[in-house]
């Protein structure tokens, strides 16, 4: 295999082999439908992906914006929005043949990586660090800060 531009290109086809991310039948992909509910632990996540836990442990430490919660335990509960980014980061690697880098890379341009937790567990979106940005963070901070003082007056 040879890196190019992110991908991986196969140099030769193996004959017989199947494409990642599939079954024997090549038509049905391993991944299936995300349950409703708000939280998984590591081992539901794996068997909607179809891939082992240790593979998850390392997609965390390779993508940041995959960060799960940690339960009384210290067991590993992914929110819907992590499950839905790690079957977007499996489709990249595993069927469009991207590499770590260049997957990561992807997700920056399409937003992804991007998306943050508050405190409350809502997704928020960062501001890009522009000029006029950061100016009206600034202002708003200062602001902020005077409400403050007039509050603990």
């Amino acid at each position: 295999m040879v890196a190019d531009g992110g991908r991986m290109a196969q140099a030769s086809q193996v004959p017989g082999a199947r494409a990642p991310g599939t079954t024997s039948d090549s038509s049905h992909p391993t991944t299936t439908p995300i349950p409703d509910k708000a939280y998984f632990r590591i081992g539901e996540v794996a068997r909607i992906l179809g891939v082992k836990p240790y593979v998850l442990r390392y997609w965390e430490s390779e993508f940041k914006a995959i960060r799960p919660q940690k339960s009384r335990s210290q067991q590993r509960l992914y929110r819907r929005r992590d499950v839905e980014l790690l079957v977007r980061i499996k489709k990249l690697l595993y069927e469009e043949r991207f590499t770590i880098a260049g997957a990561r890379r992807k997700l920056r341009e399409e937003g992804a990586a991007d998306i943050e937790t508050s405190e409350s567990g809502a997704p928020e979106q960062r501001l890009p660090t522009s000029k006029p940005n950061r100016e009206l963070l600034n202002r708003l901070r200062t602001d902020l800060e005077k409400i403050l003082k007039l509050v603990e007056e």
